[in-house]
């Protein structure tokens, strides 16, 4: 088996290059997926949300309060820290039960949006990183998801650079260009992935 941290800054184009690998055959791990699964209604993960945060950060069905929670925590990196603290123990174990059950001859493709960030590159048998420049993510995030640019500087501004990024790649998608672009050269790197998997 191998596995794979797949990572990218916000707007680059990570979740298509996800998607991309996943219908070319890989397992995909997508740690956001998990993040809110740990969280859900009944979960020991939104108690703890709510005990350090109070409870004005659920709805009104008891669901957690994801812009309400985006905004506190976005604003102030001590209150980023403890969130952090709490989910990602949670999404770093069901990720190993979800990659011990893959394939001997699996690619696991962890699609972590915060790898870097967390040191958490030595986790893995490589790291792909999807990379765009801050103008095209900065596009992408007010065109594709209607942020106000504050709100698209203010996520860009709590994640790594792209050059810490590159850093601790061993394989870089340049995704600055149209999705015609993107496709040739993910195919590239899963006939990568696959050679090393069965090597």
């Amino acid at each position: 088996m191998l596995s794979v941290g797949l990572t990218g800054g916000i707007g680059a184009g990570k979740s298509e290059v996800s998607r991309m690998l996943e219908s070319y055959g890989a397992v995909l791990i997508d740690a956001d997926k998990i993040a809110r699964e740990v969280v859900e209604p009944g979960t020991p993960g939104l108690a703890a949300v709510v005990d350090a945060f109070g409870p004005g950060i659920l709805t009104a069905d008891g669901t957690l309060d994801r812009p309400k929670l985006g905004s506190i925590v976005f604003a102030d990196p001590e209150r980023l820290a403890v969130l952090n603290a709490i989910v990602h123990p949670l999404v770093g174990m069901r990720a190993r039960e979800l990659e011990q059950s893959a394939g001997p001859d699996a690619v696991v493709v962890h699609d972590v949006p915060l790898l870097t960030e967390n040191g958490l590159a030595g986790r893995y048998d490589l790291v792909v990183v999807v990379d765009a420049t801050p103008r095209t993510q900065l596009d992408r995030l007010i065109r594709l998801r209607g942020m106000t640019e504050s709100e698209a500087r203010a996520r860009m501004a709590v994640q790594a650079t792209g050059e810490q990024r590159r850093a601790i790649a061993d394989l870089v998608i340049d995704n600055d260009g149209p999705l015609a672009a993107l496709e040739p050269q993910v195919r590239e790197v899963w006939a990568e992935l696959t050679r090393r998997a069965a090597g």
